[in-house]
């Protein structure tokens, strides 16, 4: 082996050995760093928290967190216990004040609501619910169908979007009982809306038919639209011409009887007979019955 093959691969693991230990030291350091910074104790959660839930002191428990506390984060039991949980805490995760409802709020669905909004609760069926694809937190559009005020023109029903980008808070089943008593499973969402839009959702929903139309939760734009009558939908359209019938099949007349014959009434024909004996004349009046054909011919 030449001398000047042998020099290239020292010179190369000489480089090579020096690099090693290079990244060797600066990792060292920055562990060594990292081990060296101040851990505090922190309220995380011991189990995953959901939405409307009153936290226990079994829900807490201490972490150690490492550097800076994120901003709002408690660090006090007493400080959490008994507030509701208005987003998702999973385990293990700090506690934020973001995430509780103000002391004295109480849990469930009223502690999700922000202050000077209102829950406005909207019994759906499958079909307007959009197929049991409405969820918490996604936003929908509201469409209301119905017979405007003085709108009998013959134009028949009008549909409206009233309402866009209302959040849902909760869609689920709530069970309720007919007349007899009987358990019945009724779909109901629960809208975030103002206390405007509240009263909106209150009319419509009691007097006209109300259909949920979901949204992309990061298209927020309101259009506007003018709404649709249902005479419009057909406005240009033209009727079908009626398919052609099929010849009806030709009965034959039944044969008329013949008329009865009548039967032809003797005609009387009246004869005078007139007897002159010299100065005396006398006459006899006889009736003859005769055929109407030869009495007929005896006129002519």
């Amino acid at each position: 082996m030449s001398k000047r093959l042998i020099s290239v691969l020292i010179f190369a693991f000489i480089v090579s050995a020096g690099a090693t230990v290079l990244v060797y030291r600066l990792v060292a350091s920055r562990v060594t760093a990292e081990a060296k910074q101040p851990t505090a104790q922190i309220l995380v959660a011991a189990r995953n928290l959901a939405i409307g839930a009153m936290i226990s002191e079994a829900d807490l428990k201490l972490g150690a967190w490492a550097g800076a506390l994120p901003a709002g984060a408690v660090t006090k039991k007493e400080d959490a216990i008994g507030r509701g949980v208005v987003s998702a805490v999973y385990e293990g995760e700090p506690l934020l004040e973001t995430r509780l409802a103000p002391k004295g709020g109480g849990a469930g669905l009223a502690a999700t609501i922000p202050p000077g909004m209102r829950a406005v609760a909207v019994r759906v069926n499958d079909v307007v619910g959009v197929a049991g694809f409405v969820s918490p937190g996604q936003r929908v559009d509201i469409l209301v169908t119905g017979v405007p005020p003085g709108g009998g023109s013959g134009s028949g029903s009008f549909t409206k979007t009233v309402l866009q980008n209302i959040e849902v808070l909760s869609a689920g089943q709530n069970i309720q009982r007919d007349a007899e008593g009987k358990p019945i499973t009724a779909q109901v969402v629960n809208l975030l809306v103002t206390p405007e839009q509240a009263e909106i959702l209150s009319l419509i929903s009691n007097e006209m038919r109300i259909q949920l139309v979901l949204r992309n939760p990061l298209d927020t734009k309101e259009v506007t639209t003018g709404g649709i009558a249902e005479s419009s939908v057909f406005t240009g359209f033209a009727p079908q011409p009626a398919a052609p019938q099929p010849p009806r099949p030709r009965v034959a007349a039944a044969p008329r009887a013949a008329p009865p014959v009548r039967q032809a009434q003797p005609v009387v024909i009246p004869i005078t007979v007139e007897v002159i004996q010299g100065s005396k004349r006398s006459s006899s009046k006889f009736q003859q019955e005769a055929d109407p054909a030869e009495a007929s011919e005896e006129k002519k």
